[in-house]
Formats: structure tokens, C-alpha cells, sequence
């Protein structure tokens, strides 16, 4: 992606940066594509569905009689998105197709983002695999949305449907992407459906929705990946906000997964975001492997033309090990390691809070200890970088928040000896609250010398979720009464080197990355009932040991 892009994207309005930034996806696929010209080859064609709708789809075919392998892609940012990127791919010899998602661009039907795209994907693959054009072998990317859309093509087991490229997807966009902890991704979910046209009033439909339904279960790809039956290549960023699902969608389709899946995946986990990364720190070398393209060219070659090329001979795992990283003095541990497997071995470490503000891997001794803060809806934590859609993306200083009475840090001392953590991260936190329904917001920083807080992870529990999303889980609390909270905090790959600190931090809120809770314990579609205030208290001694669980690594990776 050329840097004059992300300087428009950052600079336009919101809803425009989104969609830019889609758009950008979908074709960033090389710098050298965007000096290709459009192509005199272009076939457009409606394409039917199975219920009668017609989606409009562009081909593009290389020279020669044909027939030849396939690449498809499905998107809701304009099937001409491709339009500069097409030689790319035809001088390969493979055809390109690109189609508009149903109620998008030229093709028919309600914009319904992702509801009707199993079957809609099955029905494009099985299609193409009729036409005279294609071998009946197809491959299908995306970046994205077109890459959940080609995850979703890939569950419903298409028989011609060859091989996937899916670069920054989630495991369960509906149930576990849109809400985590149970908590609306405000900024991402609720400014990315805005850019889709998508009402207000559907909007907050979805907004209501984190208790798992039917509906989610019908259209999720977490309750149809069983039936993936292909490899697939998956790429992800440590600060991309489908981060986690880029891992368990690879350690899933790779162990668990259908037989004629499993140990055919391969993985690369970088350290970019789904943006230009904010703060001041980088990463060389933590961009798309190879350039993305290069690689997604040597999956299908490997797969579409069986061509020996060692692809899969190389170790299936590849991560970027995130680690010191200011701009201008970036440490060597920043790197690239190549794995059998994700996550490696690792030691289950706490590092407790303590009541003297540290974090500490032993056990508080202090018998009674605890910090409570007012969380008010009215005045919340500013968002400050973190794993975010197309602005405010990254590793920013936490610094720039400012001290608050509603805002805890934890810090272990300096350390003496590089920390090693990969893997996934849970945060047990012992809290009460005087509200009926509240927020619980922790982050993980690597704290530099000279004091700069780098965001490394941040997540929130919504406490009527602490038990699950299932309808027979949401409880809400009782007021005064202590219960343990365990916070998924998804994954990374971080040294905290020597001479940093790590931080924990404690609040109720990061707006407007998070949905803020109203505290009054009323229904999520109820927007009339006023918003409270909380009393919010957090525990750290002997009986109620709240801790950070570090997945530590010790032998050499």
C-alpha cells in the first residue's frame, strides 16, 4: 500500500476512511498493481443465485484457449476494485473473478453483510466450475471482508472450491468479534455497518444482539468451520482487530478441522493493524509476508497448478516476534520465526496486583486489599490506539490518557532479563460493583524506559456476560457482592526486554473503541432507561488474588 493512500485514509472523513480503507484491501496486493491499466479483457455477467438473485461478477481472463485455474474473490467494496490488480494475476495464467456481494454495488438483493454468504459463496464457486473458462480447480481470497466472505465459502464445502488465501478474517465475526466480553466494538462494528449504508436502526438491532442466537448460529463461520475442507492460508497482524480469529481459524482447521483439512493450513502472523499503525513505534519487516502477493501466488500455484514449489515442505507456522520497537532504535529481537506450530511451549505465569500499585508473581500477602472508582457513562476512558478499524491503530502511548481516579496502573519493577511471552493471554480480576450491570476494561503495556506505555492488548468483560453469551449465562450482579472475573485478552508475541516494566491496566470504559455500559442493568435494546453510575471496586490480596496470566516462553524459539 502506497503511503499517499494511508495519507488519504487517515485524513478522510470517518465512514469514507472505511470504506477507503476496504477498498484498499481488496487490491493491496502489491504496489506494482496500482500501475497496471484496466483491462481490455473484462466480462461482466449476473450471475444466479439459488433463491433467484443475481450478483454482478466481472471476469477476467488471460491470453490462450483456456481453460485455466480460478481465483475469486467476493466483496462488498466494488468487484471494479480489482480492475488495476488483474495482469497480476493473468500473466500467471490464472482467471480472476470478482463479484459484488448481494444488496452491494450492481448486484441484486438486501444488504444483509454476511448473512446469506455460505450459501451465496457455494452456489459462485459451483457456477464457475461449469463455465467453459474454468479447469475446475478455484482458489478464493480476501483481505477483510472478502476474506470473511471467503471463509464463509469455504464452510459450505463447495466440491470445486480448491484452496483459500484469507488475510485478516475472524473465527466468528457475529458472536465473538462484534461483541468481546460481550461488549460492542462501537468504533470498528458499529463505523464499519454506518459505511455499508446499513440504518441506524439496524444498527442498534445489532448492537443489541450479543446474546447468542439462532440467527448467529445459522450465519457464523465459528458453527460451520467443521465443514472447511481445503487449505487454507491464513495471515493475520498482532495489531489487526481479527487478530485472534486469524489464530483459531489455523490451530483449529489445522488440528481439529475436517480430515481432509487438517495439516494442510498454514499461518503468518505479522505485526501490522488494519491501518497505519499510530505511536512511535514500528515494525521492519512485520508488513504482508513476501509482500502478500507473492505468497498467495505460490498457494496457488502449489495448489491450483501442482507445482512443486515447497511451500508446503516449509514449517506451517510463521509469527513475527514483536519486541522493543521505537522508531529509530529498533531492537533485533523484532523478527520473524518460523514454527511447527502456534502457540509454543510455554509456562502459565501470574503476575499479581498488587497493593502497592506493582504487579508481582507471587501471591498478595496483604489479607485485605482493594482500589474502588466512580465509572461514570458520561465521562469515559478515551480510546488511545489499540487493535482498531482504519484509524487510531496500535501501539500508542497510554500515556496521552492522562491520570484519572477511574484508571489504574499496575507495573512490575524493571526487568532485569528479557520476557519472553507468546501465546494467549487471560486476566483473572476479582471485583463488585454497586451496579447491577457494569464494564471491566484491562490492557497489557510494555512500558519503556523513559516511561512511553505501549499498548500491546486491550479487552473488555460486559460482568451479565462473566459466565457466556448462551441465553441461560447473562446474569447480572449483585451489588456489594465480590465474583472472580477471567477476561479473555486474546494472543501476541512480545519480548518485554530488559529494562522495560510490564503494565496492567484496570478501568471501566475505552470509548470509542467499546461500547460504553449504561450501568443501569437494563435490557441492550432498551435505550430509554437513564445511565448510572457505578461504584466500582477491584480486589488484590490474598483471597481474592486478581492476576494477569502470561503465557511465558523460556526455551529459544
Amino acid at each position: 500500500m502506497t503511503s499517499a493512500l494511508y495519507t488519504r485514509i487517515k485524513t478522510a472523513p470517518s465512514y469514507l476512511a472505511l470504506m477507503l480503507f476496504g477498498l484498499l484491501c481488496l487490491v493491496s496486493i502489491g504496489n506494482s498493481a496500482w500501475a497496471q491499466t484496466v483491462p481490455v479483457n473484462k466480462q461482466i455477467v449476473m450471475v444466479p443465485m439459488r433463491d433467484g438473485v443475481n450478483l454482478a461478477t466481472n471476469i477476467y481472463l488471460p491470453e490462450g484457449d483456456g481453460p485455466f485455474p480460478v481465483v475469486l474473490t467476493r466483496t462488498p467494496y466494488d468487484k471494479d476494485g480489482v480492475d488495476n490488480s488483474v495482469a497480476l494475476y493473468n500473466e500467471r495464467g490464472y482467471a480472476l473473478v470478482s463479484q459484488d456481494v448481494r444488496g452491494r454495488y450492481d448486484s441484486e438483493g438486501e444488504n444483509r453483510p454476511f448473512e446469506t454468504d455460505i450459501e451465496d459463496g457455494y452456489d459462485t464457486v459451483e457456477w464457475i466450475a461449469a463455465q467453459a473458462f474454468s479447469n475446475g480447480k478455484i482458489g478464493i481470497f480476501g483481505t477483510s471482508a472478502p476474506g470473511i466472505t471467503s471463509n464463509l465459502a469455504a464452510a459450505s464445502a463447495p466440491p470445486h472450491l480448491t484452496a483459500a488465501y484469507v488475510t485478516v478474517a475472524p473465527d466468528s465475526l457475529f458472536y465473538r468479534s462484534r461483541f468481546v466480553g460481550g461488549v460492542f466494538k462501537e468504533s470498528h462494528s458499529g463505523g464499519w455497518l454506518r459505511g455499508q449504508g446499513v440504518s441506524e436502526d439496524m444498527i442498534n438491532a445489532y448492537r443489541a444482539r450479543a446474546v447468542l442466537d439462532e440467527q448467529w448460529r445459522a450465519t457464523d463461520f465459528l458453527f460451520h468451520r467443521q465443514n472447511v475442507q481445503i487449505p487454507v492460508y491464513n495471515v493475520g497482524g498482532w495489531h489487526d482487530i481479527y487478530a485472534e480469529g486469524s489464530l483459531f481459524n489455523f490451530v483449529y482447521l489445522q488440528n481439529e478441522g475436517h480430515p481432509a483439512a487438517r495439516g494442510k493450513q498454514k499461518l503468518f502472523m505479522g505485526a501490522f493493524g488494519h491501518g497505519t499503525l499510530q505511536g512511535d513505534l514500528e515494525y521492519p519487516g512485520g508488513g504482508l509476508i513476501n509482500g502478500d502477493f507473492e505468497q498467495q501466488m505460490r498457494w496457488w500455484d502449489y495448489w491450483l497448478k501442482d507445482i512443486n514449489n515447497s511451500i508446503m515442505e516449509e514449517p506451517p507456522v510463521s509469527i513475527y516476534m514483536m519486541a522493543s520497537a521505537r522508531k529509530g532504535a529498533v531492537s533485533p529481537l523484532n523478527r520473524v520465526i518460523y514454527m511447527r506450530s502456534w502457540p509454543p511451549e510455554s509456562d502459565e505465569t501470574r503476575f499479581y496486583l498488587q497493593a502497592d500499585m506493582s504487579l508481582a508473581t507471587t501471591v498478595p500477602a496483604i489479607a485485605d486489599a482493594s482500589k474502588t472508582y466512580t465509572f461514570d457513562p458520561a465521562n469515559p476512558v478515551p480510546t488511545m490506539g489499540g487493535q482498531n478499524l482504519g484509524a487510531d491503530v496500535g501501539p500508542r502511548d497510554q500515556r496521552d490518557i492522562g491520570e484519572r481516579l477511574d484508571y489504574l496502573r499496575f507495573a512490575t519493577p524493571v526487568l532485569e532479563n528479557d520476557t519472553v511471552v507468546a501465546g494467549h493471554v487471560d486476566m483473572e480480576l476479582y471485583v463488585s460493583t454497586d451496579a447491577l450491570d457494569t464494564d471491566f476494561v484491562v490492557k497489557l503495556v510494555d512500558i519503556y524506559p523513559d516511561g512511553y506505555e505501549a499498548l500491546i492488548l486491550d479487552y473488555p468483560i460486559r460482568a451479565r456476560f462473566r459466565d457466556g453469551q448462551n441465553a441461560e449465562d447473562v446474569k447480572l450482579m449483585t451489588p456489594g457482592a465480590v465474583e472472580k472475573l477471567v477476561i479473555n485478552m486474546w494472543s501476541t508475541a512480545q519480548t518485554f526486554e530488559k529494562g522495560h516494566r510490564i503494565g496492567v491496566h484496570v478501568t471501566s470504559s475505552n470509548y470509542p473503541r467499546f461500547a460504553v455500559n449504561p450501568n443501569n442493568g437494563a435490557a441492550l435494546d432498551d435505550v430509554t432507561t437513564p445511565a448510572n453510575t457505578a461504584r466500582n471496586t477491584i480486589y488484590f490480596d490474598s483471597t481474592r488474588p486478581s492476576a494477569i496470566v502470561l503465557p511465558i516462553v523460556t526455551k529459544p524459539l
